[in-house]
């Protein structure tokens, strides 16, 4: 399901189009250059996913507040959340009704503050695909991974060039860059203070996930279950293409957040 033939087509034809880029972008391509590049490609608009992300927290955070005795699994990952709907539906009902993943979220935002432009989002995850064409179609959203991004630049003869002007249209100056590191949601939304050591359960990688939902399950005095499919979480993506260690990527993320954050 490689969509870059589709962007392609769609640049060529002058559409209006939104980038939409995941925190964790830096791993592959440096900050303000990513912007640059984007629109040397012809984008109108480039946002960042960590505002959705921060309506994600929002929405989460007032459940939990609003229903002291509820425990949720975190939903921003489509691997975990089509794992569990197609295998283990006994988990399903830990999903917090009408949280928004960042992306979806995003691509309201973008919809409402860009009528008549077509959202991409571009990010590390091939499961986004399927979670933009079959959960929320209705937004229109084409999903590149980074790697079928590079191939679009590279059609285009895009090269590396920054413009120090550059920046994203609409960005967030918070923590939910943090995103992409396993546990940034939890640091991100405060809920790593609000709730009690013992009551957040974070974990990441596809060989810790039947132990975790497992232990969620039994441990009644968890409340968040904070968890994503990749190693070290969406850094460790498929659709990243890099030699970086984990540590190294977490750390490119902790740089970026650390030089953009208010």
């Amino acid at each position: 399901m490689n969509e870059s033939t589709t962007l392609i087509d769609l640049l060529e034809k002058k559409g209006k189009l939104v980038a939409m880029i995941a925190p964790s972008f830096p791993i592959m391509f440096p900050y303000p250059a990513m912007i640059t590049m984007l629109r040397k490609l012809g984008f109108s608009h480039v946002v960042e996913v960590a505002i959705g992300a921060k309506k994600t927290n929002e929405e989460l955070v007032k459940l939990l507040k609003e229903n002291p005795h509820a425990r949720y699994i975190t939903s921003p990952c489509p691997t975990i959340v089509r794992m569990i709907k197609k295998q283990m539906p006994q988990y399903a009902k830990y999903f917090p009704p009408n949280v928004d993943s960042p992306m979806a979220a995003t691509a309201k935002i973008v919809r409402e503050k860009y009528p008549g432009y077509r959202p991409v989002f571009i990010g590390p995850c091939i499961m986004k695909k399927y979670e933009a064409n079959e959960d929320i179609p209705e937004l229109e959203i084409l999903v590149l991974t980074y790697r079928e991004l590079s191939e679009v630049f590279s059609h285009f003869k895009i090269s590396e060039s920054s413009d120090t002007n550059d920046h994203f249209d609409l960005s967030e100056p918070g923590m939910t860059k943090l995103y992409p590191i396993d546990g940034g949601l939890s640091h991100s939304s405060g809920l790593i203070h609000q709730l009690s050591k013992e009551e957040i359960y974070v974990t990441s990688g596809k060989e810790n996930i039947i132990t975790a939902l497992e232990t969620f399950d039994a441990n009644k005095h968890i409340r968040l279950l904070d968890i994503l499919y990749c190693p070290g979480g969406c850094i460790g993506g498929p659709g990243i293409e890099s030699t970086l260690t984990t540590d190294e990527r977490k750390h490119r993320i902790l740089e970026y957040t650390t030089q953009t954050s208010a």
